[in-house]
């Protein structure tokens, strides 16, 4: 789909377009947005498996003048899986010019909390760890995850939240666990082990 064009396949380009054929200012000018298209593709969010958070709300740490806010927003996810367990967590969103468009490299302090708000319904079979959601978390390579896994022993789901990166990770997470219990007049509490593949 999309080819790779380095700094002479530019150049290239914008010779073609300015019919000129040394880097003048039209040349610098198709540079810059051939670098900004670069990074606006690169700094897209991925997501996997769970729909996009539902953002809850923010609150400033650090006031910056003329940028957007250093801020800690706490966003929501239901697991896709589980029907009946959500989590909520909290994450640093770094401000500044970076920040703002979106090029900063996000810390790794990340805090988790899941908890049961209804009758819980397992859609199928799931792996130990198995990925719940994943984020970006910086323009190359790294992302915060939530993963899923069960406590056959005991019947309690447990979400953890960490961030990697293709090289190295980071050792900071959060963990959450959600027993599984009767809600309102379900009497029948469904077995977490007996849906782990």
């Amino acid at each position: 789909m999309f080819r790779h064009v380095g700094v002479s396949g530019l150049r290239g380009v914008s010779a073609r377009v300015c019919g000129a054929t040394k880097m003048d200012l039209c040349g610098k000018w198709i540079l810059v947005i051939g670098g900004l298209w670069a990074a606006t593709i690169a700094a897209m969010p991925a997501r996997a498996e769970s729909a996009d958070p539902d953002l809850i709300f923010r609150k400033s740490t650090t006031f910056k003048l003329l940028t957007p806010d250093d801020k800690l927003a706490v966003y929501g996810i239901d697991d896709p899986l589980v029907e009946g367990v959500a989590c909520h967590y909290t994450t640093p969103e770094k401000g500044g010019l970076a920040g703002a468009f979106g090029l900063a490299e996000q810390t790794s302090d990340i805090s988790l909390a899941c908890r049961q708000y209804g009758p819980i319904k397992f859609n199928g079979k799931f792996e130990q760890g198995e990925v719940v959601f994943t984020e970006r978390r910086s323009i190359f390579f790294k992302k915060m995850q939530i993963v899923r896994g069960c406590d056959t022993k005991r019947n309690i789901l447990v979400y953890m939240t960490y961030t990697d990166k293709l090289i190295d990770g980071s050792p900071k997470n959060s963990t959450s666990s959600v027993p599984i219990g009767p809600w309102g007049p379900q009497t029948d509490v469904p077995k977490c082990a007996d849906f782990v593949r």
